[in-house]
């Protein structure tokens, strides 16, 4: 059986063989696009719209999950230990609506995505999503007046959005073989200017960026039932169990799962934000353990599955780099909350 595309394709842009050489003008093209689009907000024929909050945008420039999402969740927690008050915008993909809309206590992944509603349960901030993400944060800010600053969550490419931060996320694949898509995984070209580069994982080649710093992913030590409960992932150890994986890199997951001593009968990869429409509901022949993030839609067909949190190490430079970036372009808490705010 042939391998899907979601599969086949990422695999290709590690290596610069004869599957990639055939994309390259189509990768040419896409160049002249991207190149054509910085020249318009560049001259400003097309507008970037600033809003009223300092926006840090937290993205990458390669196509495929390279852990923004858990970024911007420890980013949003050390923001609100800081004392700032924070709210995320995301484009939430994935999503079955259109409109620009918060994430709120009743929404499903259909509604606003299966990142943004895992970021809201996780931060207890405001979410908003929306495919403009300016238009997104004008609505979150007009519903939170208070907010002083604004996550993007993956948005370093929209450049509707005015920013005054850019942290780009890399993993263990760098750049891949350094051409831009479908002939690579390359988003945009690099390198580019950034604030922050955060590696989540060895870097595969020398990026060539400052500030650069590293982070490291692991599971927790347990995994979560849809009621809230715990179970140890020591619990499941010598016993056979099944793996799911929604995202960009499902193998990334089942690595980890066999790190953590757990034996996989049979996994299942399937593309980035999936839906489960089709999953059967029948009776599970062995523990099925998946992500945070496909939890709230395999809970729907499948609710005794298990979830594992994904953790992330950022090392303690990033976060003092940050700050002194704030004070920088912020100021304070205290003083964006009197006014006095830059952005």
């Amino acid at each position: 059986m042939p391998r899907p595309l979601h599969q086949w394709l990422p695999e290709q842009w590690l290596g610069r063989g004869l599957a990639a050489q055939c994309l390259r003008p189509l990768a040419w093209i896409y160049g002249a696009l991207l190149w054509a689009r910085r020249l318009a907000y560049g001259q400003g024929w097309l507008s970037s719209h600033r809003v009223q909050a300092t926006v840090i945008v937290v993205g990458n420039v390669v196509a495929g999950g390279a852990g923004k999402t858990p970024t911007t969740i420890a980013l949003v927690h050390h923001l609100l230990q800081r004392g700032w008050k924070v709210g995320v915008v995301s484009r939430g993909h994935g999503r079955q609506t259109r409109n620009t809309r918060p994430v709120l206590a009743q929404s499903t992944p259909a509604q606003v995505g299966d990142e943004p509603l895992l970021i809201a349960q996780a931060t207890g901030v405001p979410v908003w999503v929306g495919a403009l993400r300016a238009e997104a944060a004008q609505q979150l800010l007009l519903a939170h007046p208070s907010t002083q600053i604004v996550v993007c969550d993956d948005g370093l490419q929209h450049l509707a959005l005015a920013r005054d931060i850019e942290i780009c996320v890399m993993d263990e694949r760098g750049v891949g073989n350094g051409w831009l898509q479908p002939a690579g995984p390359l988003r945009e070209p690099w390198p580019r200017s950034v604030d922050l580069l955060l590696h989540t994982g060895p870097p595969a080649l020398k990026v060539g960026a400052h500030g650069d710093f590293k982070a490291q992913r692991q599971l927790a030590a347990w995994a979560v039932r849809a009621n809230g409960d715990r179970v140890g992932l020591s619990s499941l150890q010598g016993q056979e169990v099944d793996a799911l994986a929604g995202l960009a890199r499902p193998e990334a997951f089942f690595d980890m799962l066999r790190d953590a001593g757990l034996q996989l009968a049979r996994t299942h990869a399937l593309p980035d934000h999936a839906d489960f429409v089709d999953w059967p509901t029948t009776a599970l022949e062995r523990p099925l353990l998946c992500t945070e993030k496909d939890a709230a839609k395999l809970w729907q067909r499948q609710p005794q599955a298990l979830a594992v949190p994904l953790q992330l190490n950022i090392e303690t430079g990033f976060w003092a780099a940050l700050d002194a970036l704030l004070a920088e372009r912020a100021g304070s808490p205290v003083s964006s909350a009197h006014g006095q705010q830059t952005a």
